[in-house]
């Protein structure tokens, strides 16, 4: 077996497209996955599973039908499972997320962004 570390600066380099994340690594039963997020999502839940972000570079806020979370570079943010939520970015902001296997970035919803669970890089 060999174990080898992940460069998260070396794998954001590989791609551009916002909306559209990439997965790095599996932890057990959870994926950790890198995205780059520009503008507005669609509004969404995860009812079977809480959903972990933590910014890597730039400003995204979270928000949510009552408030919303503005986190900077090295902040985070766990939303609970079932939880509408929608994240937006005003300029290109890098994030990581902690999932588990298979979950849908849309949570289901109808959206006009392509529906993914992520691709590995």
């Amino acid at each position: 077996m060999t174990i080898t570390p992940v460069n998260l600066q070396q794998k954001l380099s590989l791609f551009s497209q916002p909306w559209s994340p990439k997965i790095i690594a599996q932890l057990n039963d959870y994926q950790i996955k890198l995205a780059k997020i520009e503008g507005e999502f669609t509004w969404h839940a995860h009812p079977e599973t809480d959903e972990l972000f933590l910014v890597l570079s730039g400003e995204m806020t979270l928000h949510f039908r009552e408030a919303a979370v503005t986190l900077k570079a090295g902040e985070l943010c766990v939303v609970p499972r079932g939880v509408e939520h929608k994240p937006t970015a005003q300029s290109e902001c890098a994030i990581l997320l902690i999932e588990p296997a298979g979950t849908l970035n849309t949570g289901g919803a109808a959206s006009p962004h392509q529906p993914t669970t992520g691709e590995w890089i």
